[in-house]
């Protein structure tokens, strides 16, 4: 237990524009049963609408550091500060169970040949989408695409050096049609560089499950379909799981529209022709 203790985390914190939705997870890290951790907060803002917030937070270890705006940007910006054992990418929006650093030190103590592990989203009802596995795995190129997302995400900082910088391409507010997937795009180069990571989906990360429109859904539906498209063309997947990258969707929107269900159909055909557009739109750096 004594090594579990020692365990130190540094958790990557991109934030713009939100502010009690920060306190909240301000308040879910000072209630945290493992006290071994800084956050290294990475303003995007161009004012100081944080002042009143960091003001209640004064027992959180914090490093304020600045960025432009664009969540790949943000953390790369904090990367060159991380000195703990251990790194994450919590969300400005999530909110973590007070033991999870704790379980995950935990873990990656009694396991010192795991390089990191992954969570499962759930909402504030401890609900996830049908999407996430409920199985404990090894994470592979092939089957993370449903078991992980950045903000349930723990990686040893040697992997993290190994790795190096999120490619700004991607993530939001990179301007760009792939603005999604840096996370999954850091594990698939972590995996390459020979880490092993074990998807938990008994570690739980709470955020909340935003209402969307017809019309925003199926924006949503293109852009992750895009950045989705992107990865597979930029990692050389074989044409095997391409083919069932570009089905998928397809079986999905045939079943919504034998339910009647034309709404969830639209977004499907968006996902379908964003994974067609960003796989075709990508191009190798220069």
């Amino acid at each position: 237990m004594a090594g579990a203790e020692a365990t130190s985390f540094d958790l990557v914190v991109a934030t713009v524009d939100r502010t009690e939705e920060l306190r909240a997870l301000l308040d879910s890290l000072a209630a945290q049963t493992h006290r071994r951790f800084r956050v290294l907060l990475v303003d995007q803002n161009a004012d100081d609408r944080l002042v009143p917030v960091l003001a209640g937070h004064e027992s959180l270890a914090l490093v304020r550091l600045r960025s432009q705006r664009g969540l790949a940007r943000a953390r790369n910006a904090a990367l060159g500060h991380v000195a703990a054992d251990v790194v994450a990418f919590p969300d400005d929006d999530c909110v973590l169970p007070p033991d999870l650093l704790e379980r995950v030190a935990l873990r990656l103590q009694r396991s010192p040949g795991l390089d990191g592990l992954t969570g499962r989203a759930v909402d504030e009802d401890g609900r996830s989408s049908a999407s996430w596995r409920r199985d404990a795995a090894v994470l592979t190129r092939d089957n993370l695409w449903n078991r992980a997302i950045s903000f349930a995400i723990f990686l040893r900082a040697d992997v993290v050096a190994r790795v190096g910088p999120f490619d700004e391409r991607l993530g939001l507010g990179a301007g760009t049609p792939w603005c999604s997937g840096e996370e999954i795009d850091y594990l698939v180069r972590a995996l390459a560089a020979g880490a092993r990571i074990e998807y938990d989906p008994t570690l739980l990360v709470v955020h909340r499950d935003k209402e969307a429109t017809p019309e925003r859904l199926r924006a949503l539906g293109f852009r992750d379909g895009a950045s989705v498209g992107f990865l597979l063309r930029k990692h050389r997947y074989p044409p095997r799981l391409l083919a069932r990258m570009l089905a998928r969707p397809l079986g999905g929107a045939a079943l919504a529209l034998s339910r009647g269900d034309l709404g969830r159909a639209r977004f499907h055909l968006a996902t379908l022709r964003g994974r067609v557009s960003g796989y075709r739109g990508f191009r190798p750096p220069r």
